[in-house]
């Protein structure tokens, strides 16, 4: 093999003098222990003990309660709690592998630097191509340091990057392999895979992080290119070319909206997309959520349970309009417990037309206010409040006291979601008042988003079934209507546009929320599902590429990420200076500049290479 150019040499250390360092010297405790946050060893402690606090607590939580509730033996409880430490805080838990993954990569790199440089030294030294070879374990270490150099010696012309994105790779399999060993899934169960949340969330951060490289691209394209139009257009016929150079960069504040404005766009539709699929399947498939999901979106719309029942069974058509029906009684039961008569929820009496007939049947029924229409009367459909104030006939009554029920419930959620980081960076400027009313008036609008989310989704339900399709098209069957593909999904396509009222900043990180549960609601059973092969594969592949990504994106391109992802892993990285308070200052005093790339800026280059 031939030597290495100095090049290399001088890219890894170009301080130092490697020829008079001893290999014991490279792993003394000066490298072990350094000023740097971004040091290996400091990056581990950073890593586990933030991973330790986000697994440990929700799965000790139901051990404490049993503690607390004395619901088993003393012996039992403190097994369970043993047990629970022994699971997460053991090699082959939650926080140790994502250590291994973090600060893996990151070692490995370090070390693939400084045994291809001790190699080359070693190589060039006279004194050492002069000693005998002999067959010691010094000299098969010697063996293993130069498979490693050679190693790093055909890495050698690859960026920072790619060197980062490979050592990532090997660390984030590492870290998958203790994953799936301590929490394996049984042949032939229906639970899902037990990395699969985490595969997801990785996943779709990556997806953004990608997302937002191109665009941050492509918006260096055309500042780029609008400052040299711009440039040239002034450029005088007598003046030098030098004097291009000079102009300012006025196409860095185009550029700058066109990102932010497609970066909003583009979270907007994706929250729509994902919020649809989520609400379809609250109504018909909650299985494909998570239970503390569905739990909330059920408390959040008070919808009655037996309503949902009836809307799958009519999914199924096993609940048919003037036909009767096995589950009759979800309908009537609950008609009965609203205050009205039971055959207001009987399918067999009800039209499934509207019509001329059908006023006949409401005339008999006693239901006022659906001339024309067939199906279930709204008042059935209504809140529960309504009943009580004698407004339960009006669909925009109905509209209007959920959006109030909805805005008192969102404000009690977001009020502490926008105080808290106030809290936690600046305490005292809670009760300054150009800290607070902003902070308050972004809850309002917060809430505001949340409330018009639930109460459009009844809207444009009462607007397919009662108020205007309906009535266009009234010889259409109500179990059209009633259906998968009537009002339940004029309201799914309906209220993620909701996300509009809300903050351009915080769309991104909702739309992040929202979409991996959208993207597991979209998966076929059968590939969550632990028991398929191609799906255990893939899910692999995918864990330890999306993972290598976000760590390679945190070290050499951190304006990339957003949200959670950035702040947790600029904690992770560079310590609690580049964490929440310095982001929340650098927020407030300045404004960040366009991002732009390494080919379209010099400057973001040496940036690259110096990490």
């Amino acid at each position: 093999m031939s030597a290495p150019s100095p090049r290399v040499i001088e890219h890894t250390s170009p301080d130092s003098d490697h020829r008079k360092t001893p290999w014991r010297n490279i792993a003394g405790p000066k490298t072990l222990w350094s000023d740097d946050p971004s040091h290996p060893v400091k990056v581990a402690l950073r890593t586990y003990s933030l991973s330790v606090s986000l697994s440990l607590g929700p799965a000790l939580l139901p051990v404490a309660l049993t503690l607390v509730n004395r619901s088993s033996s003393l012996e039992t409880r403190l097994d369970a709690f043993r047990r629970v430490l022994r699971r997460e805080v053991g090699i082959t838990g939650f926080p140790f592998a994502i250590t291994v993954a973090v600060c893996g990569g990151i070692a490995l790199k370090h070390f693939w630097e400084t045994v291809g440089v001790h190699h080359v030294d070693k190589q060039d030294d006279p004194e050492v191509r002069q000693q005998p070879v002999v067959a010691s374990t010094s000299q098969r270490r010697a063996t293993v340091v130069s498979l490693a150099a050679q190693v790093y010696l055909c890495m050698s012309n690859s960026t920072p990057s790619q060197k980062a994105f490979l050592s990532n790779i090997l660390s984030s399999t590492i870290a998958l392999f203790l994953l799936q060993r301590t929490r394996p899934s049984k042949a032939g169960s229906r639970r899902p895979l037990a990395t699969f949340g985490l595969t997801l969330l990785f996943f779709c951060r990556a997806t953004d992080a990608i997302t937002q490289h191109f665009l941050s691209m492509e918006s260096a394209r055309k500042a780029n290119k609008f400052n040299i139009s711009a440039n040239q257009s002034r450029l005088k016929p007598s003046g030098p070319s030098a004097d291009l150079l000079l102009l300012p960069a006025e196409g860095d504040g185009k550029a700058k909206n066109w990102h932010q404005s497609t970066a909003a766009c583009l979270d907007a539709v994706v929250f729509w997309a994902c919020s649809a699929r989520i609400m379809w399947c609250f109504f018909y498939q909650p299985h494909r959520l998570p239970p503390s999901y569905v739990k909330w979106i059920s408390s959040l719309a008070n919808v009655d349970k037996r309503l949902l029942d009836a809307l799958r069974v009519m999914r199924s058509k096993e609940w048919v309009y003037g036909h009767s029906s096995a589950y009759s009684h979800l309908l009537t039961s609950y008609a009965k417990d609203r205050g009205y008569p039971s055959s207001w929820g009987d399918p067999q009496v009800l039209p499934a037309c509207g019509g001329t007939d059908a006023d006949v049947v409401w005339q008999a029924l006693g239901v006022p206010g659906r001339n024309g229409l067939g199906g279930l009367p709204c008042e059935i459909l209504h809140s529960g409040v309504t009943t009580r104030w004698g407004l339960d006939n009006s669909c925009l009554t109905n509209v209007g006291v959920r959006f109030i029920l909805a805005f008192i419930e969102a404000m009690a959620l977001y009020l502490p979601v926008h105080f808290l980081p106030l809290l936690l960076t600046r305490p005292s400027s809670i009760l300054q008042r150009h800290r607070a009313i902003p902070t308050i008036l972004a809850a309002i609008r917060s809430a505001t988003f949340l409330s018009t989310f639930l109460s459009s989704y009844f809207f444009a339900a009462c607007l397919t079934r009662t108020l205007v399709l309906a009535k266009l098209f009234p010889w259409i069957p109500h179990d059209v209507w009633d259906g998968p593909y009537g009002s339940v999904l004029a309201g799914s396509l309906t209220c993620g546009w909701s996300i509009l009222i809300e903050n351009t900043r915080r769309r991104g990180e909702m739309a992040l929320y929202v979409l991996p549960r959208a993207v597991k609601a979209s998966l076929p059973a059968k590939w969550i599902a632990g028991n398929h092969a191609g799906a255990r594969l893939a899910e692999r592949i995918v864990f330890v590429l999306s993972l290598a990504s976000l760590l390679t994106f945190a070290v050499h391109e951190p304006e990339s990420l957003r949200g959670l992802s950035r702040w947790t892993l600029a904690f992770v990285m560079k310590g609690p200076n580049a964490g929440f308070r310095k982001k929340c200052k650098e927020d407030i005093e300045t404004s960040p500049p366009t991002p732009t790339s390494p080919s379209f800026n010099s400057t973001s280059t040496q940036s690259v290479d110096r990490l």
